[in-house]
């Protein structure tokens, strides 16, 4: 790494650095000042509160570090032309290319950061903050454990199989009193009745059940089948991971929140495979989570295209027009994100262009303002 190189991270580092402890300071301050009588109630010490405020990092995390980039990038870009050090260094044969290439590596990896976090951490995050808050209050009489979901059912329609679930705990994966319904290709329909089931070694296994076969004339009694302690169903591809699939993104159809980001790709991929051919409005809204997902991390790259221009260009500026110029762009940036992500899901923009227009249209500009940059 060249000595320039380093001179330029240790610029950028440093106030990208304060900018992100500044901003989770804030965020934390305001937080449990609106939030403290709600701790106290549910008697949360300061150890509670402080992995309280842990466990929802992340998602603050991936809110925040695209803004703090570019208010870093802004700053220092900034502070080197006012300082005619952007001058310097072209007037040394050094392109404007070659000199944003340590941006564009902490741009990368940033994207790198927020796609990991998206994927594995946030999704999350939530569901585990809620249970810190919520380990203190005993229980109401009668009410399910924290892992246990009631009245759960889905179905697979690629595979012709509806679920109905009385009790599923979504940590072992077990079930109790569970119904499959099994469309047969010779138009009958197959009834799975058991008193417990588990997953195991890949293989769904029920204990006490009974098969039954629904003839394919209407208004047919079921025909007994089977009956045996002990059944193993290879032949279901379901698994628990694309039962939890299912909840998110069932319980956010319903919501159709345009806004919430907190279903991971891997998780509409699995409602995909189990749903080939949702309807109209529900392909408009899960393919622009999709993609808005897959394009959200990216967005650390188009803040370094957009920063270049802005804060590289020569003459003697006031470091706060950074500042200043960073808050525009992030309120268009955003602005234009929701406007897309909401008529993306609505059918009214093509879920891909929804998805991946702010990326396109500020890296274009970053781009095309970068070329005329003198």
């Amino acid at each position: 790494m060249r000595l320039l190189d380093r001179y330029l991270l240790r610029e950028l580092l440093v106030p990208l650095g304060y900018c992100l402890s500044g901003f989770f300071i804030f965020w934390v301050s305001s937080d449990l000042f609106a939030e403290l009588r709600s701790l106290q109630e549910r008697k949360l010490g300061l150890g509670d509160i402080a992995e309280y405020y842990l466990v929802k990092s992340p998602e603050f995390v991936v809110v925040v570090l695209p803004v703090a980039l570019l208010l870093a990038l802004l700053y220092s870009l900034t502070n080197h032309a006012r300082h005619h050090e952007i001058t310097a260094i072209r007037a040394a044969g050094i392109s404007i290319w070659r000199l944003a290439l340590p941006y564009f590596g902490v741009g990368l990896v940033s994207s790198l950061a927020l796609l990991a976090l998206n994927e594995l951490w946030v999704p999350d995050s939530s569901d585990r903050a809620e249970q810190i808050k919520e380990r203190h209050v005993p229980p109401p009489p009668g009410a399910p454990g924290r892992d246990q979901v009631l009245k759960l059912g889905f179905t697979n329609a690629r595979e012709g199989r509806l679920w109905q679930i009385p009790v599923y705990n979504l940590e072992s994966g077990e079930m109790f009193n569970p119904q499959v319904i099994w469309a047969q290709r010779d138009g009958t329909r197959l009834w799975i009745r058991a008193e417990r089931g588990w997953w195991t070694n890949g293989v769904w296994v029920f204990a006490k059940v009974r098969l039954d076969r629904e003839p394919a004339q209407t208004n047919s009694l079921l025909v007994p089948v089977l009956q045996t302690n002990v059944m193993a169903f290879p032949e279901f591809s379901e698994t628990p991971e694309q039962i939890r699939s299912e909840m998110k993104i069932s319980q956010g159809i319903s919501l159709r929140g345009a806004r919430k980001a907190d279903i991971p790709v891997a998780a509409i991929l699995n409602y995909l495979r189990l749903h080939p051919n949702p309807s109209a409005s529900d392909a408009a809204w899960l393919f622009t989570k999709l993609h808005g997902r897959l394009a959200l991390p990216w967005t650390c790259l188009v803040v370094v295209l957009i920063a270049i221009p802005f804060g590289g260009a020569s003459g003697r500026r006031n470091v706060f027009v950074g500042v200043a110029s960073s808050i525009g762009i992030c309120f268009a940036y955003f602005v234009l994100q929701q406007l897309c992500l909401a008529l993306g899901t609505g059918g009214h923009l093509p879920p891909w262009l929804a998805g991946w227009l702010p990326n396109l249209a500020f890296g274009g500009a970053g781009l095309w303002l970068t070329a005329k940059v003198r």
